[in-house]
């Protein structure tokens, strides 16, 4: 299991590197986006650990060029950047989980293993989710609706699944953070919000029947109503 981090801060670096040694993780840094991408061909990486302000390509333009040919590793961006803002700018970039500096090195490790399970789980195989004109193939891990392709992000594909596999049951944001990130922060809360927009947007955008509802004061939930 080895992880490669972009961070330009050297003294925090080195204490990262040190950290995940301890737990297990081999660890390769660099300090700017350009370097990033000449190591990231010398060796196979299961986990992508980026900061947001370094040199050169800064971490979100390192994380866009990954999701261009690499749908799949996790992606989690580390940054003194709080605003609700940020955290959208990364997540609609493939971003699979953000935690903000400065943070406590165990949280990071659980992050870090959260991820690490999500993306080695296998997939179930010839199962297609139907719901009226959505089309979710757990299999190839594609979603159409109304025969047209929706390139989803992995964190906002798995937000949509668990919503599916609930099968119109309300899911509050609590109980679906749980499932996302296989642990409760409460930094996470806020971020299932900014999740939610982003399915809406491409799942419900031009089609005058929602699919992703919410109930004020309960959470979200799939319409799977037939009329």
């Amino acid at each position: 299991m080895k992880a490669l981090l972009l961070e330009d801060d050297l003294i925090l670096s080195k204490e990262i590197i040190s950290f995940l040694n301890s737990m297990k993780i081999e660890c390769d840094a660099v300090f700017d986006g350009e370097v990033f991408f000449r190591q990231q061909k010398l060796d196979i990486y299961a986990i992508y650990l980026l900061d947001i302000n370094v040199p050169k390509l800064n971490g979100l333009d390192v994380c866009k060029k990954i999701r261009e040919t690499d749908k799949s590793t996790p992606i989690l961006i580390l940054t003194a950047y709080r605003d609700i803002q940020d955290k959208m700018d990364a997540f609609n970039i493939g971003a699979d989980d953000y935690l903000v500096k400065p943070f406590h090195f165990d949280e990071l490790y659980i992050r870090i293993m959260a991820l690490l399970r999500r993306s080695t789980i296998p997939q179930e195989k010839k199962d297609l989710i139907i719901i009226k004109d959505l089309e979710i193939n757990t299999n190839d891990l594609k979603v159409k609706r109304n025969g047209y392709v929706i390139e989803l992000t992995p964190k906002e594909y798995q937000l949509l699944l668990i919503l599916a596999k609930a099968n119109g049951r309300i899911l509050s944001k609590q109980a679906i953070s749980e499932q996302l990130w296989d642990v409760h922060f409460e930094s996470n809360l806020n971020t299932i919000e900014v999740y939610i927009n982003f399915i809406r947007k491409k799942i419900d955008k031009g089609h005058a029947e929602k699919l992703i509802l919410t109930r004020p004061g309960y959470g979200y939930y799939i319409n799977i109503d037939q009329e």
